[in-house]
């Protein structure tokens, strides 16, 4: 092989490497109940590359939220390995753990969980605040990240005097404000309107294709499936399908 193949090969191998932000294998978790045992996961094995929108589907108890709850480091698997890039967090200690969802993990939540005694701004600095300890720059950094969800002029507002999709759009923003590269939304439009839920839907669609973030969102509709690059079905703690999508729909065209 010449110098320039191998080197090309090289090249192409690393790109590859790179796009597989996260790389699930065989993995379980089971949690134990009094005498039972709930399997929860069973052998899931999924790959998530950087600057998807993949939307995982599924029943209560199809094990959604632990899905999400493995991959963003809040629990450990009972068994299987967890892959980002060259690291194997499954095996990291609790406080290398607690690092790595500082440092690469942004949660987004149904119910939002802001802080009601600070205001817009406040919160996403709080979040801003566990990166940089800059008090310029972490304000500079919560009012670029409120311009971009369209909350510029509601910086100084507190939770309680926002709307729900308001409040949801902060709550992306605080969860962007670590600069993550996996952003684990639970059921982001389980608590809005429609109107207001595709205006969500639209703002992670644009933080996938255009930051090149890579978006895990679960969810029990089935609609929503149409916006994202892939879509993966479980069912009782099981892959049933992992299909791609090549032309997600806007989200300002979803029905539900």
């Amino acid at each position: 092989m010449s110098e320039k193949m191998q080197a090309a090969e090289e090249k192409e191998t690393a790109g590859a490497a790179e796009a597989r932000l996260l790389d699930m294998r065989d993995v379980s978790k089971i949690y134990e109940i009094g005498q039972v045992q709930v399997r929860a996961l069973d052998g899931v094995s999924l790959v998530f590359q950087s600057g998807e929108l993949v939307v995982v589907l599924g029943p209560s108890g199809s094990g959604k939220t632990t899905l999400l709850n493995v991959v963003g480091g809040l629990d450990r698997p009972t068994a299987g390995t967890i892959r980002y890039g060259g690291t194997d967090i499954t095996s990291l200690s609790d406080g290398d753990l607690g690092r790595f969802r500082r440092d690469h993990i942004g949660f987004v939540f149904q119910f939002f969980n802001l802080i009601p005694t600070l205001t817009a701004r406040e919160n996403v600095e709080f979040a801003a605040d566990l990166v940089s300890h800059d008090s310029r720059q972490t304000e500079e950094r919560a009012r670029e990240l409120l311009k971009l969800v369209g909350l510029e002029e509601r910086a100084d507002h507190f939770p309680s005097g926002l709307s729900g999709g308001e409040q949801q759009r902060v709550a992306i923003a605080r969860a962007m404000a670590k600069d993550p590269d996996i952003l684990l939304c639970d059921e982001p439009t389980g608590n809005l309107d429609f109107r207001t839920g595709r205006q969500i839907l639209g703002l992670l669609q644009m933080l996938t294709s255009e930051q090149g973030k890579t978006c895990i969102l679960v969810t029990h509709n089935t609609a929503i499936a149409a916006v994202g690059t892939r879509a993966v079905r479980l069912r009782d703690g099981r892959v049933q399908s992992d299909e791609g999508n090549a032309s997600p729909l806007p989200a300002s065209q979803i029905e539900w």
